[in-house]
């Protein structure tokens, strides 16, 4: 059993008129096997959530805490992260030419679990993930994103999900640019993980409709870089009824607020 712990977060990034609070004081827990949902209107703060676990340069906590399993995430490096457990599957992920899949896969592999694994149990794992994924076999020799299509792209972030065996999984806006069919599919990849590893996920969209495919256990409704509801499955139904318009209204207030406030 794995536990992610979020207390009392504020990240911030740099603008050009000094330091802006994106998350002001995200509270959240996520255990193995528990699907979390985080929706919101856009520049909630979702992404920033996403990117401040997974170590990006870019946001700078300035208060709170991130544990995973009581250790310190946030002392870690980004893969002292990933080889602790974490996984961030991007809403864009970036190419890297000259690298091929199967290169790339492996040593990834090899990397979080401290030695290679067997080749020809390996080569077998990676067939299985990929057929299951509606992967072509050639994929495999391809450099890594460069020129995929949106759906190559996420399924080849889930064969990595697959593969790697993270205690935590952040998706980040996995539906996006996906067509009805490869959002089925990549969705029973998500779900396929979940249940062979036990894994906890906090899955970040805008729309229900891959919540049709992973079920949340519970949702959270960010707004203005904090939750400011939370709920079962029927939240999100309510979302989908009723849009983000008065969390629109709490944002705006919220970033008129925070001028007056640092002064």
């Amino acid at each position: 059993m794995s536990t992610l712990q979020i207390r009392d977060l504020h990240v911030s990034v740099e603008t050009e008129n000094g330091p802006k609070e994106i998350l002001s004081g995200v509270n959240l827990t996520i255990r193995s096997g528990e699907t979390h949902a985080i929706m919101g209107p856009n520049g909630s703060g979702k992404s920033t959530l996403a990117y401040s676990i997974a170590g990006h340069p870019k946001y700078t906590v300035t208060a709170g805490t991130v544990t995973l399993d009581g250790q310190d995430v946030l002392a870690m490096s980004v893969d002292e992260r990933a080889r602790a457990g974490l996984f961030l599957a991007m809403q864009y992920p970036v190419e890297v030419p000259g690298v091929s899949v199967s290169n790339f896969l492996r040593t990834a592999k090899t990397a979080i679990d401290g030695q290679a694994p067997k080749l020809r149990t390996w080569v077998k794992d990676v067939k299985v993930a990929m057929a299951a994924l509606k992967m072509d076999e050639a994929f495999a020799q391809r450099d890594v994103n460069a020129g995929f299509s949106g759906g190559e792209k996420k399924r080849h972030e889930i064969l990595q999900l697959e593969l790697l065996k993270p205690k935590i999984a952040i998706l980040d806006e996995t539906d996006s640019g996906l067509d009805v069919d490869a959002l089925r599919v990549v969705s029973e990849g998500v779900v396929r993980a979940k249940e062979a590893n036990d894994l906890g996920v906090l899955l970040i969209t805008h729309y229900t409709r891959i919540l049709r495919y992973i079920k949340p256990d519970y949702v959270h409704v960010f707004a203005g870089g904090r939750i400011v509801e939370e709920g079962g499955p029927e939240l999100a139904d309510r979302l989908e009824d009723e849009g983000y318009d008065k969390y629109v209204s709490l944002q705006q207030a919220a970033s008129v607020a925070a001028p007056s406030a640092a002064g």
